[in-house]
């Protein structure tokens, strides 16, 4: 009986020194960031599946809202990585944090996102000049996006306040009558879109792709002034002088500096890992549409995509 129970403990000890040796794999638990919109789920969702299964760390999603607590946890090591950052809202303060290599950019993503103003498309039919600013600056136009808030002003539908948006800086620079009202959220936002697609009633808003709301509501994006470097160094530095368009953005992934010395295998397989527009659209309606649940739908592309993510595993 001792014999039989040595060899027991033995056996369990050197599965202990399997999963949780420091070849840098297994055991570790990591915590993936989850920014307030849809893409950024699904993309935590296919990474949290493929980390739990394939590499034996269990994965911890943390919902982050502000950008200044995402970057502090990544930071100091309590927040490991996020998988989906617009480089066109990255501030100086933040640029400070790669400067000194406590966060780490991994790559991109792969998806590329665009930022803008969009309107269904039924409002530049009705009315050719409101596909570009300059039609927005006529009184009698901006009063057809009028609401009881706004008065003889046009609103413009922004969406949660702590998104990187500068349609408040970009309206009051091109003298624009209009004023921001925030939804508050994604959700909110579609809500508000769907409601008034319904009606055949004119709505702008701050928006983006890849989402299934722009197919599946027809949205048009709005000519603002082409965005340039002067702007764009207003855009980071917060000085208030916004007045053009979003830029196209190469969604990055980024990590805590500490992440590879934590786990090296988490942290490779997350360098490697790439989702495409595509990829994001062919699971974003399930979700946004069709109001189904972001981990089976991120289960069904890991079940159909073996042969892509296989390749993100370490060697």
């Amino acid at each position: 009986m001792f014999n039989k129970a040595l060899v027991l403990l033995t056996a369990l000890a050197m599965v202990a020194v399997a999963c949780g040796g420091d070849d840098g794999g297994g055991g570790e638990t990591v915590s993936l960031v989850v920014n307030p919109w849809s893409a950024s789920r699904l993309n935590v969702e296919v990474a949290k599946i493929i980390i739990e299964t394939e590499l034996g760390n269990t994965v911890e999603i943390v919902e982050v809202d502000e950008n200044d607590a995402m970057f502090t946890g990544l930071a100091d090591g309590t927040l490991d990585a996020v998988l989906e950052i617009w480089p066109s809202g990255i501030t100086d303060a933040e640029n400070a944090f790669f400067d000194d290599g406590s966060v780490e950019k991994i790559g991109n993503l792969g998806a590329v996102g665009r930022i803008g103003w969009f309107v269904p498309d039924y409002v530049v039919a009705d009315n050719p000049a409101l596909a570009t600013w300059e039609g927005y600056l006529d009184p009698a136009n901006a009063q057809l996006f009028a609401t009881a808030e706004t008065g003889d002003r046009g609103r413009f539908l922004g969406t949660d306040p702590s998104y990187s948006e500068f349609d408040a800086q970009i309206i009051t620079n091109l003298g624009m009558p209009f004023d921001v009202q925030f939804s508050g959220s994604e959700p909110a936002t579609v809500a508000e879109l769907d409601a008034r697609v319904a009606a055949g009633e004119p709505v702008l808003m701050y928006w983006w792709e890849p989402t299934a709301a722009v197919s599946k509501y027809n949205l048009v994006k709005v000519e603002l002034p082409a965005y340039n470097d002067a702007c764009g160094a207003s855009q980071a530095s917060g000085d208030g002088g916004v007045d053009c368009d979003y830029p196209e953005d190469p969604i990055l992934k980024a990590a805590s500096g500490q992440l590879a010395e934590k786990d090296a295998n988490v942290y490779e397989f997350l360098k490697a890992f790439t989702l495409s527009n595509d990829d994001q659209l062919s699971m974003l309606p399930a979700m946004e549409i069709d109001g189904e649940d972001p981990a089976e739908v991120a289960q069904r592309w890991v079940d159909a995509n073996a042969d892509t993510w296989k390749a993100w595993l370490p060697s």
